[in-house]
């Protein structure tokens, strides 16, 4: 029986991630870690969206990666869908 260890490494992610954010009750600093954040996970994500496409992942199986209806992730992403039937 194999032990799938994913969900703890998940966790310890978000726990590292989450020791670093600047603390809440500065939010000039708290706002620009946010706006910092949204970006980098927008640029993790098209990246990751792409590569799944070239891989052959339908838009069923990236939405259910991505936590989102199937509809939800074409509208957002579908952009990439054309830009990977270029190369």
């Amino acid at each position: 029986m194999s032990v799938d260890r994913s969900n703890n490494v998940n966790i310890y992610c978000h726990m590292s991630l989450v020791a670093d954010l600047p603390d809440p009750a500065e939010p000039e600093k708290a706002l620009a870690a946010v706006v910092a954040l949204r970006r980098a996970a927008d640029i993790l994500e098209r990246r990751a969206v792409k590569a799944a496409m070239l891989q052959g992942w339908t838009w069923a199986r990236i939405a259910q990666a991505l936590g989102v209806s199937k509809q939800a992730a074409h509208r957002r992403l579908s952009d990439l869908s054309d830009q990977s039937e270029e190369e």
